[in-house]
């Protein structure tokens, strides 16, 4: 079947909904880091950084889908290293339209070194048992994403809903 003039269109952005989505990636993610510090075992440091690895690889490749999925694999290694995996199910749902500000964001220059850059401090204050720099790493990385959006509403106004 053939329908004239119609196709396929793609949502805007809902700017609105982007601080709500990291506050409650902050609140919950929070928990979950400062959980992970306190039983985090050599297992669990060797996950963190095999995750790591993997996204200096495909960052290296300039491939951004792949980039995208150990980041996600990243924040849900910390929840399962936590002992409550369900929040990572919980935070996937909120985080839709971040996750889609998120995947325009990674091809800005240097944007993937600074996620792998964050990602090994809080890694690192996990493997010290350090629940407040880890919380505090992770707050930092968390707040990056209302700046980076700002920049590409800015590029691309017409990807956002006001």
């Amino acid at each position: 079947d053939i329908f004239p003039q119609s196709g396929t269109f793609v949502s805007r952005v809902p700017v609105s909904a982007i601080p709500e989505a990291v506050l409650i990636r902050k609140a919950l993610e929070g928990a979950t880091v400062e959980a992970a510090s306190e039983i985090a075992d050599k297992a669990a440091i060797d996950r963190l950084d095999t995750i790591i690895t993997r996204q200096r690889l495909v960052a290296g490749l300039g491939d951004t889908s792949a980039f995208h999925e150990a980041d996600e694999a990243f924040h849900e290694a910390i929840a399962d290293i936590s002992g409550h995996p369900g929040v990572w199910k919980l935070l996937r749902q909120a985080k839709v339209q971040i996750d889609r500000a998120r995947r325009l964001t990674l091809p800005v220059l240097g944007r993937m070194d600074r996620v792998i850059s964050e990602h090994a401090i809080i890694r690192d204050a996990i493997g010290r048992h350090d629940g407040q720099a880890a919380k505090e790493a992770m707050m930092i990385h968390l707040n990056a994403v209302i700046p980076d959006v700002d920049l590409l509403r800015s590029q691309y106004p017409d990807y956002f809903a006001f």
